[in-house]
């Protein structure tokens, strides 16, 4: 499939309308912007399903995502107040994700590009969380550093520009996400882990020494040896019929699962002369790690630049906002592009 005449006639506007859409997981999302202004943001889960299974199925998040699809699209256009002839494109994700999930929502906006003869921009998910701080700050402009902290990566990031940035140092095993679903399991707590370790939290007091793990230091990250830490805590307690406190438990891993990621963030403002940090990814929605960041930031002359938490996991809003940026460069999607289950943190952009 290839584009029509009004496609090739495209001047690109300074504030474009972008219909952003993402599906590479349990949320189904559709979202508007206007620019760097958010016009809609709809967000239909299947979450509430998959927690039967302890966690999410492929083939049920595809058939909930195959059902859900027309309802968010038409739901964000109609809170928007727009009709989707004004749209100047679609943003969607192509990957990482699951791969069935991944291919509903590109199909429907490839079909919904194709219609309209207007660009379809394939965004890689991650840049997408790190997009989402343009939602909380419009303002905001490169450079600074990105803290990264979702199910599948954790990094620390020097944001050079809207569209270039350098890996400082990222995790050699498990992302913190998936330390605190893992975490949780171990804990018994339901789908999905990170919220419900923040609410255990709550309960308790972090009285448990675990480690703080790096590998080779810098600024990179190591989390196997603090699950595994938590895992053998509650297993040998167990085996040897002694009681422990779950909520305590909670309490220290999550401390120690985020205190690196603020220590990080900040030296690395330091050592780079940058006097902003930004945050993305489904652990900053942590409300524990939101604190700690912001006083670290306070009391080293930091902003701090926080998403709201519905932007911090997965949304559609983000991924319009990440559009944006594509857009302004010109960077449109051929309507051959494919689904991508697996996209390297410095792989650049759409394949």
């Amino acid at each position: 499939m290839q584009y029509g005449a009004r496609f090739a006639a495209i001047q690109r506007k300074k504030d474009p309308l972008i219909l952003g859409i993402e599906s590479s997981c349990d949320e189904t999302s559709a979202a508007v912007i206007r620019g760097r202004v958010l016009l809609s943001n709809v967000i239909l889960s299947s979450a509430a399903e998959q927690a039967k299974y302890g966690g999410v199925v492929p083939e049920i998040a595809s058939r909930a995502h195959t059902d859900a699809i027309d309802a968010a699209v038409y739901g964000a256009l109609e809170q928007a107040k727009i009709r989707k002839e004004e749209l100047d494109a679609v943003a969607v994700t192509y990957g990482a994700g699951l791969l069935g999930a991944l291919l509903v929502g590109l199909s429907f906006a490839k079909s919904f590009a194709y219609a309209l003869d207007i660009p379809l921009i394939a965004v890689d998910h991650i840049r997408g969380h790190m997009a989402a701080a343009y939602l909380a700050d419009p303002a905001l402009e490169p450079p600074f550093i990105t803290l990264l902290a979702s199910g599948g990566h954790t990094a620390i990031l020097y944001t050079k520009s809207f569209t270039e940035f350098s890996i400082l140092g990222s995790t050699r095993d498990d992302a913190a996400g998936e330390a605190f679903d893992k975490a949780a399991r171990v804990l018994s707590l339901p789908y999905p882990g990170g919220p419900n370790i923040e609410r255990l939290a709550r309960e308790g007091t972090p009285n448990v020494t675990f480690p703080k793990m790096f590998k080779g230091g810098g600024y990179d990250f190591s989390y196997s040896g603090l699950k595994t830490a938590v895992i053998n805590y509650c297993h040998t307690r167990e085996q040897k019929g002694e009681a422990y406190s779950r909520a305590d438990v909670a309490a220290s891993f999550q401390c120690a699962a985020c205190d690196v990621l603020v220590e990080r963030a900040v030296a690395a403002c330091k050592e780079y002369g940058c006097k902003v940090v930004a945050a993305g990814g489904g652990v900053v929605a942590n409300g524990y790690l939101r604190e700690q960041l912001l006083s670290a930031c306070a009391q080293n002359g930091i902003r701090a630049v926080l998403p709201e938490k519905k932007f911090c996991t997965d949304n559609a809003a983000m991924i319009a906002a990440e559009g944006l940026i594509r857009y302004a460069a010109g960077d449109f999607a051929d309507l051959s592009v494919n689904a991508c289950a697996h996209i390297p943190l410095g792989k650049k952009g759409k394949q």
